[in-house]
């Protein structure tokens, strides 16, 4: 979880420093990149199941 959490803020950051700074459009594309990819990791992640820990007595 920490993973996808950062990735979500790494590609925030990179999408408004790219649309905000001229000429630096490229960034904007590769934060919708790593924001795409970090949604598919999760899906992936997600439909194979949680695994429930056992408390092991």
């Amino acid at each position: 979880m920490t993973v996808f959490l950062l990735l979500i803020l790494v590609a925030i950051v990179l999408g408004i420093i790219g649309f905000a700074v001229h000429g630096l459009f490229y960034l904007l594309v590769i934060g919708a990149v790593v924001i795409v990819v970090d949604l598919v990791y999760a899906a992936m992640r997600f439909r194979r199941g949680g695994r429930k820990h056992r408390i092991a007595r």
